[in-house]
Parts: structure tokens; C-alpha cells; sequence
């Protein structure tokens, strides 16, 4: 799954879907789609959930398995 470590990461702070969406300023219906790999997360909530989790785009991405951001 393209996008599963921003489901991971949600899931580790016990939050759901609605409240992840209600942070981003949009639909659990939209976000959800973000999680599946259904569409492609734009780079302004990409930002923001980086900086929300407090972790790299590219650990969100999947890109490195360091989490650490710089």
C-alpha cells in the first residue's frame, strides 16, 4: 500500500480518519483516499502532516525508514 505509513503513524496516536482530516481542513471521505493510495496527497498536506507527526516526507512516502526530520 502506497501510503501506508500515514495510516501507521495516525493509528499510533490513536486518532481516526475524521479527526486526521479535521486537522488537514478537509473530508474523512478525502483523506481516507490518501491512506489507500486512491489519490495522490498533495504537497501542502504532505507538509502538514510532516510536520504534524513530526517526521521527514520522505519517511511519509516511504522513501527511507528513518523517520528522524531535518
Amino acid at each position: 500500500m502506497p501510503y501506508s505509513r500515514i495510516r501507521d503513524m495516525r493509528e499510533d496516536r490513536d486518532m481516526n480518519q475524521t479527526q486526521v482530516a479535521k486537522m488537514l481542513g478537509m473530508s474523512q471521505t478525502g483523506y481516507s483516499k490518501y491512506e489507500t493510495g486512491e489519490n495522490d496527497i498533495p504537497t501542502a498536506i504532505l507538509i502538514k502532516l510532516s510536520r504534524f507527526y513530526n517526521t521527514s516526507i520522505d519517511y511519509l512516502l516511504g522513501e527511507t525508514n528513518n523517520p528522524k526530520r531535518y
